[in-house]
């Protein structure tokens, strides 16, 4: 399954943007960038259109105020939602309170891709798989549904059968942008990312079609294609350019 993000602050060009899409292909993805310009709006104009929607806000707060802001959302036509899991084991526990009588499941985020090690370490005084690994322990504590994290804490999620995994920080070759925890897809894949996201290495490329062809035509293809039938899945992202 491919998860489209709509990253659009203009209400009609956001409506453009699924218009071209197939909700038979894909489900869509709403970020804070759309969400606190056209939110509720873009959101159930998808919902009409046979989407389905995943609701990126990555909560943080003490557990009242979260679980208040989800079930504030609850009523809205959205599958997936974003907490941050450094806000603690309760804080998670509430949000999970909050979709009990939802089909919504719950991802944490355990440490940004844009955070290098001496980054990582300089906030929590700890490495990036320290930090990824406390946030897992309280993760599995608290009963979310997954994880998202960087390609490089991966083998430490896979060691806990009770999570999935979001996956960003996905790259085509050498990159400068903010991401700094990256690999490619194919390194991904074999360490058994559930969800990939692949980002602007499609769409800020001079030919997006070419590029997205030129991913699945070279020759590790057939491991992604074999993962993905095993219920592995790219989420490719589409932000303007």
């Amino acid at each position: 399954m491919i998860i489209v993000a709509i990253d659009e602050t203009n209400l009609k060009q956001a409506q453009e943007l699924i218009d071209n899409l197939d909700p038979k292909k894909c489900m869509v993805k709403i970020g804070s960038v759309a969400f606190n310009s056209i939110g509720h709006e873009i959101i159930y104009y998808a919902a009409d259109h046979g989407f389905k929607i995943f609701l990126d806000l990555k909560f943080h707060d003490i557990p009242n105020t979260v679980k208040k802001s989800i079930q504030g959302l609850a009523s809205l036509p959205i599958k997936m939602l974003t907490i941050h899991t450094s806000g603690g084991k309760d804080m998670m526990m509430a949000a999970m309170e909050a979709t009990s009588d939802t089909q919504i499941k719950v991802f944490g985020v355990t440490a940004l891709t844009s955070l290098s090690d001496d980054e990582t370490n300089e906030i929590f005084q700890r490495t990036s798989s320290e930090q990824v690994n406390a946030m897992l322990d309280l993760a599995e504590s608290a009963g979310i549904d997954g994880i998202v994290c960087s390609p490089h804490e991966l083998k430490l999620v896979k060691k806990r059968d009770t999570l999935l995994s979001i996956t960003p920080g996905i790259r085509l070759q050498d990159s400068n942008d903010d991401q700094k925890r990256v690999m490619t897809p194919k390194e991904a894949i074999n360490l058994g990312a559930d969800y990939l996201v692949i980002g602007r290495p499609i769409t800020q490329s001079d030919d997006v079609l070419e590029t997205l062809e030129g991913i699945f035509n070279k020759k590790d293809v057939g491991i992604a294609l074999h993962y993905i039938n095993n219920n592995a899945y790219f989420l490719i992202v589409l932000l303007p350019v």
